[in-house]
């Protein structure tokens, strides 16, 4: 275990964390059923890598629970107390039986699971998704809490006075998250989205602790009003963690691009491709590992306080660590610009 790893406060919650948060949807199933005992290995690591407390990211939607049933069980069995642990629950989603051959919420995606899971995005849907958080976790309880993905909610409106209707479900379920902060249930509120606006236009109404960008800002996809509104989140003391900076692993070798695969012959994709190319060049110039140059230019935007990262795999944690402490040199960011792969006044890097 490294030393210290420097910890930054976490926006007005009064909490302190590490720069590297652990996301558990493998601990859902997700694409795969992982053994107990690789998910015990997997959690056992997290400890033996980052000084207590560790931070991890869960949600009611991974697995229909099962993440969460297995934190609790896992963090038991490993001895780990209460203290030592700060857990963050996305809530929007309730286990149900499993009715059918598979579950309904998003076939073909959770393997192995043994319920079904339901969308609870109301105020009161809102509270049963964390009555039932609290009670998987078995002892344990999310000292920070959001609204998960409410972006693909309000996408998912088939028409204007219906997007309408959900956005005012989700600030119906942000009141009931409000009133669990004011009765000191919670340390934080926060947010969690694929689509930077839609934090954006919520955060018009909702005072939130922190926001957790998903896909953006990265080192290939940071447009300036995005890291204007960051800015401004940065003034006024919102916390902000940085998720999915390898776009579902393409920036690092993979075949998918934020979860859809690409076709290196397709024209629409091949820019995608060309970029990660000089990118691979550049980094190899500098002996640099592409994920490593992903995780430092995201933890070096302003407000940044961590990245969070998921594996499935027990021998990867400690690697995932280490890629927040990798030294990155100023030559290889001039590199970069100079390449066209960063635009030439871009200040954080």
């Amino acid at each position: 275990m490294p030393a210290t790893l420097a910890r930054k406060e976490f926006g007005r919650t009064g909490l302190k964390v590490p720069p590297i948060i652990f996301g558990t949807s493998c601990l859902g199933n997700l694409y795969e059923a992982l053994s107990d005992e690789t998910k015990l290995a997997i959690m056992r690591e997290w400890f033996k890598h980052v000084p207590v407390p560790v931070v991890l990211d869960s949600a009611g939607k991974y697995g229909a629970g099962l993440a969460l049933e297995t934190i609790g069980r896992g963090l038991k069995q490993l001895g780990v107390p209460a203290k030592d642990v700060i857990i963050s629950n996305k809530l929007a989603w309730a286990r149900a039986p499993l009715t059918t051959p598979e579950p309904t919420f998003e076939p073909g995606v959770w393997k192995g699971l043994k319920h079904d899971a339901v969308q609870r995005i109301s105020y009161r849907g809102i509270l049963e998704c964390f009555e039932q958080g609290c009670e998987l976790l078995g002892g344990y309880a999310p000292a920070l809490v959001s609204v998960h993905d409410p972006d693909e909610y309000l996408m998912a409106a088939p028409s204007p006075a219906e997007r309408q209707q959900r956005l005012q479900d989700v600030l119906d379920a942000y009141r009931a998250l409000g009133e669990l902060k004011a009765k000191h249930a919670v340390k934080g509120i926060g947010i969690g989205s694929k689509d930077w606006r839609t934090v954006q236009e919520l955060h018009r109404s909702v005072r939130f602790d922190w926001v957790m960008f998903a896909i953006s800002p990265t080192i290939l996809r940071h447009p300036p009003e995005l890291m204007e509104f960051i800015e401004k989140l940065t003034r006024e003391g919102v916390a902000i963690v940085n998720s999915a900076v390898f776009h579902a692993g393409f920036l690092t070798g993979g075949a998918f691009f934020d979860y859809q695969k690409l076709d290196p012959k397709s024209s629409d994709d091949a820019p995608l491709f060309a970029w990660r190319d000089s990118f691979f060049t550049v980094c190899k110039k500098f002996e640099i590992k592409p994920a490593a140059a992903c995780v430092q230019f995201a933890l070096k935007m302003p407000g940044v306080v961590s990245v969070a990262l998921n594996t499935g795999k027990p021998e990867r944690i400690g690697e995932n660590v280490r890629l927040t402490q990798t030294e990155i040199p100023a030559a290889f960011w001039q590199e970069m610009k100079l390449a066209g792969l960063l635009e030439a006044e871009y200040r954080y890097v």
